[in-house]
């Protein structure tokens, strides 16, 4: 019986271009084991079946929303565990969504700095010479970090 994973035979190139994945991604996948390896024709060449398809479809779905390889090797080994409990997809959901909003918090930060910046620039000193430049001013002398400044200049 054939294995699912590689029946109709798809080249590398036809799977990369189904799954919008780059031929080094998909042999990436498989160097770190989240993809099986695509069977050899005589003549060397890789192929693929639609199981490896719907595979690189839910890795690369998985990587749009930000997990990590790790992240997205336990989710692929409960897919490939139907029977395990359903929290523990929440579970690694629920702890990437705690990344996300530390990330986005400070992005948020970041922003608010960047604001300060062109504020402080426009305020003082646009239109003049680059060297009197506040911004450039703060970038070189950051005795406190910019990100905590409270300038509330804009």
């Amino acid at each position: 019986m054939p294995d699912p994973h590689f029946a109709p035979r798809l080249s590398i190139g036809v799977v990369a271009e189904r799954t919008g994945c780059t031929v080094a991604t998909i042999r990436y996948y498989e160097e770190v084991g989240l993809l099986p390896t695509g069977q050899r024709t005589e003549a060397g060449r890789r192929v693929y079946g639609e199981a490896a398809i719907r595979r690189l479809s839910f890795i690369r779905r998985c990587r749009d929303f930000g997990f990590s390889i790790e992240q997205v090797r336990e989710l692929a080994g409960l897919v490939d565990e139907p029977d395990r409990p359903c929290v523990e997809v929440r579970d690694i959901a629920a702890k990437h969504l705690e990344q996300v909003r530390a990330k986005l918090a400070e992005l948020q930060a970041l922003e608010r700095s960047m604001a300060t910046f062109v504020c402080s620039c426009d305020a003082a000193c646009a239109g003049g010479p680059a060297v009197d430049c506040t911004i450039l001013e703060d970038l070189v002398s950051s005795d406190e970090p910019v990100l905590q400044r409270s300038n509330q200049c804009c």
